[in-house]
């Protein structure tokens, strides 16, 4: 087996060196360090934000075009889970109550027929 040379043990070290400072950045600061209350407001849309860009392409595109009928699962299941969000905006369990709802929805229409 070919033994690790000098350079790629210190490029090891090196990154596992700025791993631990930047995550340990905060903790190592003796004052309380808080975000602005903008960047605070604007975390708190991140993980939609994440989730739409993985969820919007598939639900309206297949193989790299657009959905061409309405014969597809995916779009009912969009329109209930968005129904039901928009119904229980409020709800600590709006997000998950979607989710349920939208795979609800889907699983018959693309399982029992076939869309």
């Amino acid at each position: 087996m070919k033994e690790t040379d000098l350079w790629t043990l210190g490029v090891i070290l090196g990154l596992a060196a700025v791993t631990v400072i930047t995550r340990a950045f905060f903790f190592i600061s003796s004052k309380p360090w808080s975000l602005p209350h903008w960047a605070q407001r604007g975390l708190q849309y991140a993980p939609i934000a994440a989730l739409s860009a993985v969820i919007v392409p598939e639900m309206v595109m297949s193989q790299g075009h657009l959905i061409q009928t309405w014969q597809d699962a995916r779009l009912f299941a969009v329109m209930a889970g968005a129904a039901w969000y928009f119904w229980r905006q409020q709800s600590s369990w709006a997000m998950l109550g979607t989710i349920v709802v939208g795979t609800a929805v889907y699983l018959p229409l693309h399982l029992g027929l076939g869309w």
